[in-house]
């Protein structure tokens, strides 16, 4: 295939060149098509939030209601006609056009008083927009009109989900900043690669990449929705993995053309040099990118549409990598290789210091797996305390007027859960009957139905718990709730913690049967390319650990705090959103992979040169030279990607700063405690079992249909690279 491609330069070029521009210059229209949905088909909160939508006007729903609260002065109390009247004026000035509220002061808001009558709270669901900020539009508004009041002589304040998670004003910008600072990191670590011109390659083949991507996602936003977070996933990580896989390729360009024999200026041997390099790192470049995008499936197979484009566009970012690694990058080394590796000096293929931590773990080998086998169960073991769900308010309530006036509403004995409360829709005859049952339930600390919250024939009925929604004791209270939704002909259970529910059904329902698919076919991939059983089922069950090691991280930083302020100037969120785990897993098990098959695919490149030599011992030697000659690839790539999930991180999304925690976190655990210390030790002490491959299974995974098997290979030509021979 390569030689092909180097006989056909200028078309392959010019394809790559059309379709990078054509990307590029539809790339700002792509990114305005993405959307901000994130629907969950055929769940009852669905089908609650949709009807809301319907008859009241995109109002309420899974976006929070604002909250107003005024605490009158001592020996005063709000049931005083000044303060009734006022109030209501301020609830129907706030209260745009469209919108709906409640307050103590109109029908059906007696719940609404604190017991001591000196503090009161009303809702606002102000009209939302299908963007990230859904009250962006009228917020503002709302904010200039309380800041003028005072009430009894003491100010108004403005709190509730949206204004404390920082996403009540502001659009989302595109990731073009932190694309280009991930990029100056990224050519900063192949400047000390390769210090010479040949660092520029891999990002070269980085900007074919991304745009190369951004046009297939436009396509699909054709077929489906696809989320907004796609561009940031697109041109971040697909920055990361187009360098890493050109810089494998490269990097052993380099070691084939100072073979002797390879490095004159003749043609002939220019071109094999390539053919050599794309032949042997090609292959592995090619295996790395089906195990990410195996790993990926487990998105796409989900019911939930938002998950799947993010699937989607993850599938196609290596996908699109290997493609321009395997065509576009050999044309550019035959091209402009050796004119860019200046200054020209000698370049040794073993790292002397990946040489002596090799030499450590295979003389060392139990104490090596025991001691980085602990520091990974270690950094796994808070995943115990993982808690999925919406951030809990108070955790969001750090400083500032709109916190203090939070904390205001818990003490007056409001509960926790009034910033988010369920919605439930119900026939409007049986509004009332709903309303006196939710209000009964244990756990609830209250709930409200206005009767101007009518509409079709079906009322709304507002209930809220006295734990955050995002504890154990607020979600036991929202199936309650849902519960009687249920048992109630005609009613609907909705609103952002009903969703919440709904979400984690619909995404971790299935999980055992999604993780055993993708671990399946990813021992299948790495079976037959591998030609061995143990060396998969290593990989897996590493792959595994270091990304619950990942979640680990993501618990102590995000959901403990320890480190989230220091870090990210962000306070705890004392949970992790539901869709973030799966979305971790997806990507980190993937992309971890590809470490672990750069290093076995050498490794056992090395043990087939050896065999053909007539070596029995090939054990120690293949890992030696195997990490010896991939540790400092390896390194350089986790850094690469690393700093690609740094940028990342500077999103000014907390859930996507918590993805990208997990994918740094992951990526340098993987790249150092696993693949430095752990996987060479381990194949040492497997030695020659690490190549058992059952005949049987060897004719299943290996030999072409509708082909009797025929004899094994001599060694020699089951070597990775012999003039393109296949096994």
């Amino acid at each position: 295939m390569t030689r092909w491609v180097l006989s056909h330069r200028l078309p392959v070029v010019l394809v790559w060149v059309v379709v990078t521009l054509a990307g590029g210059a539809l790339s700002s229209s792509t990114i305005s098509k993405l959307s901000f949905e994130s629907r969950l088909p055929d769940k009852p909160s669905q089908a609650a939030n949709d009807a809301l939508a319907r008859k009241f006007s995109q109002t309420g729903g899974k976006n929070a209601p604002l909250l107003l609260v005024v605490t009158v002065p001592d020996g005063a109390t709000v049931d005083s006609a000044d303060v009734r009247t006022q109030w209501s004026d301020l609830i129907a000035k706030v209260t745009p056009q469209g919108g709906r509220s409640v307050s103590y002061a109109g029908p059906g808001g007696e719940a609404l008083v604190s017991a001591d009558k000196r503090t009161t709270v009303a809702l606002v669901y102000p009209p939302a927009e299908r963007s990230s900020v859904p009250y962006a539009q009228s917020l503002p508004g709302i904010k200039a009109e309380v800041e003028q009041v005072r009430i009894a002589g003491v100010p108004v304040e403005l709190t509730g989900q949206p204004v404390l998670s920082g996403r009540d004003s502001g659009a989302q910008r595109s990731p073009i900043l932190e694309t280009l600072v991930g990029a100056l990191g990224a050519l900063v670590v192949l400047g000390l690669v390769f210090a010479s011109g040949l660092a520029i390659v891999p990002l070269l083949m980085a900007l074919v990449a991304i745009p190369t991507t951004f046009l297939l996602v436009r396509g699909i936003t054709g077929l489906t929705d696809v989320s907004f977070i796609v561009q940031y996933l697109v041109a971040l990580i697909g920055l990361g993995i187009a360098i890493d896989y050109a810089l494998l390729i490269v990097t052993r360009w380099r070691e084939e053309r100072q073979k002797p024999g390879s490095d004159g200026p003749d043609p002939q041997a220019r071109r094999e040099a390539v053919v050599r390099a794309v032949a042997s790192a090609g292959r592995a470049v090619a295996l790395s990118g089906a195990t990410v995008a195996i790993s990926l499936a487990a998105l796409v197979v989900l019911p939930v549409p938002f998950l799947r484009s993010v699937g989607y566009a993850g599938l196609l970012i290596p996908l699109v990598s290997v493609a321009i690694a395997i065509t576009l990058l050999p044309v550019m080394l035959y091209a402009w290789g050796d004119k860019l590796d200046r200054p020209r000096r000698a370049h040794r293929p073993d790292s002397k210091l990946w040489s002596r931590i090799a030499g450590v773990t295979t003389r060392r080998p139990v104490l090596c797996a025991v001691l980085s086998g602990a520091v990974l169960l270690g950094l796994a073991a808070p995943v115990l305390a993982l808690r999925l769900g919406q951030p809990a308010t108070v955790t969001l309530a750090q400083g500032g007027r709109p916190a203090a006036a939070y904390q205001r509403i818990v003490e007056a004995g409001f509960g926790e859960g009034i910033a988010r409360p369920l919605e439930v829709i119900v026939d409007q005859s049986g509004g009332e009957a709903m309303h006196t049952a939710l209000a009964g339930l244990e756990g609830v600390a209250g709930s409200v139905a206005p009767a101007d919250w009518a509409r079709g024939g079906q009322r709304i009925v507002d209930v809220w718990t006295k734990a955050d929604p995002s504890r154990s004791a607020g979600r036991s209270t929202v199936t309650k709730v849902m519960d009687v939704a249920k048992d109630t002909p005609g009613a609907l259970a909705g609103g952002g913690p009903a969703t919440d529910v709904d979400f984690i059904d619909a995404v971790y329902g299935s999980l055992g049967l999604i993780l055993l698919f993708v671990a399946l076919l990813t021992f299948v991939v790495l079976a037959r390319t591998l030609r061995s059983v143990v060396l998969p089922v290593k990989a897996l069950i590493l792959n595994a650990l270091s990304t619950c090691a990942a979640y680990g991280v993501v618990v102590l930083v995000w959901q403990k705090g320890y480190g989230s302020e220091a870090l990210f100037n962000t306070p705890a969120i004392g949970a992790v959103t539901i869709w973030i785990p799966m979305a971790v897993f997806a990507f980190l098990f993937g992309l971890s992979m590809d470490y672990e098959v750069f290093i076995l695919h050498r490794i056992r490149e090395t043990h087939l040169e050896l065999s053909a030599e007539g070596e029995h011992d090939t054990v120690v030697p293949s890992v030696v030279t195997g990490i010896s000659r991939t540790g400092r690839l390896v390194t350089s790539a986790a850094f690469v990607l690393f700093l690609a999930f740094v940028a990342l991180a500077s999103i000014p999304i907390t859930d996507v700063k918590v993805f990208a925690t997990a994918l740094a976190a992951g990526i340098i655990i993987d790249a150092t405690v696993v693949r430095g210390l752990l996987t060479p030790a381990l194949v040492t002490l497997l030695g020659r079992s690490n190549w058992w491959f059952p005949r049987s299974l060897g004719r299943l995974l290996v030999t072409t249909p509708g082909r009797a098997p025929g004899p094994r290979t001599r060694p020699a030509d089951d070597a990775v690279g012999q003039e393109g021979r296949a096994v």
